[in-house]
């Protein structure tokens, strides 16, 4: 069986004068986690339209498209040029779960939810010659997943190639969040085994990783379990956890020893009022402050999401926001605009109170404003997060948040960050163009290890226990929301 498995490209990554490096950083691993249930002598590709062209000359029997909001236009329009041609069409993805009878009338197959259990048993009916138009999925468990087929991924396009995800959603229920609808009908939170999760991070090559888990603290016993089995492994890495969790005693400090040196952190608002009309309740009294500073005490880089346009938001809270970032001395900040996503309460509450301005999908991409704001008009909430970009990214800045450092290292590192992803794109979208990103990950490495080099390899044999054989054979990490993922890297927006 011919099989090809598109990543469409996100209608924001598709600027005619430059891509921004985050639409490079990480490989679609949803369908290479996909592919490693397929017969060994079925013919398979992925093509990623972040980075290569989408070759439509060839004539596969089952075509496999990952949807997300912004490329659902062009996911539909991929969708309708093969059926025309014969070949059975499935899509699924965030866009999929929430909207499923929109995208239905551009498939044979839809999935709904997750695909761990639901895509082997389409496989067994699509090779038995019933395939159902429709999976939904209720069984919720990383265990015994196939090899996630990195073959099948050109690691010299993407910036962070061992990119890598132990656990599933995320145990908070944030109104604006696709999660809930995502694992609607199961758990919307689970982990790999530990030993799993090792086992795919040694088979990983260098020293980088990038957690895209939405949550990797999310499970304390088991954060700390695997902080505790990287421990001396010579890992960089990157994540994405909470303040609650920052503030954890005992938790970071077990991540810094495991080699963590960069966090992505949902502070998203400084004002109080809006945490709890979004049950944002992990952040509700918890010093944001005390959270940034504990980070840069153990060496770890700050990357801050923010979200503009809640109703408690008024026009000043641009300013407000930038300047408390960089008086901080966050190395780097992504914004966004509050964007309500179909299946979510905060659609559903901003769809009774008839305050959407319009259903175009490419525009519910966190740059655009979709609804009406409360405090502010469209206009003043859209000028404001561009502003919010420009003020918190201009040189002044950056070196104003550097001077927040104690130590020389630390200010430079923050230069070298901050400086690198928002101030050279140009330079970047020729790097992107040339297919060669993965060249540049030494120099993110020694960016990270900010003066910190991560213990030796000798040392890692030295502080966990050879896997056994069990582990060994343990199976690999599965999909992963690269258009998330992509939001926890600086600049996560423009």
């Amino acid at each position: 069986m011919r099989v090809k498995m598109i990543l469409p490209a996100l209608t924001e990554a598709t600027s005619p004068l430059f891509r921004p490096i985050k639409y490079s950083l990480f490989p679609p691993l949803g369908l290479a986690t996909l592919a490693g249930y397929l017969d060994p002598d079925d013919e398979v590709t992925i093509t990623d339209e972040h980075v290569q062209k989408v070759d439509t000359s060839d004539e596969p029997d089952l075509v496999v498209i990952q949807v997300y909001i912004t490329s659902a236009r062009r996911a539909y329009e991929l969708a309708d040029l093969y059926r025309a041609r014969g070949a059975h069409v499935c899509l699924g993805g965030l866009h999929v779960t929430s909207l499923p009878e929109e995208a239905a009338r551009h498939a044979d197959t839809v999935f709904i939810g997750p695909g761990e259990d639901t895509w082997p048993r389409f496989l067994a009916d699509l090779r038995a010659g019933r395939p159902a138009p429709r999976y939904r999925s209720t069984e919720r468990t990383l265990a015994d997943l196939p090899p996630v087929r990195r073959d099948l991924i050109d690691r010299r396009r993407y910036l962070v190639p061992n990119s890598i995800v132990v656990s599933r959603g995320c145990p908070h229920v944030c109104d604006f969040c696709y999660k809930e609808a995502f694992f609607a009908g199961g758990k919307s939170f689970y982990t790999q085994t530990v030993d799993a999760a090792l086992a795919e991070i040694d088979r990983l090559p260098g020293r980088h990783l990038y957690f895209l888990d939405d949550h990797l603290f999310g499970n304390a016993r088991f954060a700390t379990a695997l902080f505790e089995g990287m421990r001396g492994m010579g890992r960089l890495w990157q994540a994405a956890g909470t303040v609650q969790a920052v503030l954890r005693p005992g938790l970071l400090e077990k991540a810094v020893e495991a080699g963590l040196r960069s966090l992505f952190v949902g502070f998203e608002t400084v004002n109080a009022a809006n945490l709890a009309d979004q049950r944002k309740w992990q952040n509700i009294d918890r010093d944001y402050g005390a959270a940034i500073r504990r980070l840069h005490e153990h060496g770890v880089m700050v990357n801050g999401s923010f979200v503009f346009g809640m109703d408690h938001d008024d026009a000043g809270v641009f300013d407000r926001t930038v300047a408390w970032a960089i008086d901080h001395g966050v190395e780097t900040a992504t914004f966004h605009i509050l964007t309500p996503y179909p299946g979510t309460r905060l659609h559903e509450r901003m769809a009774r109170a008839g305050r959407l301005l319009h259903s175009d999908w490419d525009r519910y991409d966190t740059r655009h404003v979709v609804f009406t704001p409360a405090r502010m008009t469209a206009r003043e909430l859209q000028d404001g997060y561009r502003r919010a970009y420009r003020d918190f990214y201009r040189w002044g800045s950056i070196l104003r948040g550097a001077a927040a450092k104690p130590t020389l290292t630390g200010r430079l590192r923050h230069l070298a960050y901050a400086g690198g992803w928002k101030k050279f794109e140009p330079a970047w979208d020729l790097v992107i163009r040339a297919g060669q990103v993965g060249r540049a990950l030494p120099l993110l490495e020694t960016i990270l290890a900010g003066g910190r080099p991560p213990a030796s390899a000798r040392e890692a044999s030295a502080a966990r226990p050879s896997a056994s054989s069990g582990e060994t054979a343990a199976r690999s990490s599965a999909a992963s929301r690269s258009s998330a993922g992509a939001d926890r890297v600086p600049g996560g927006a423009s």
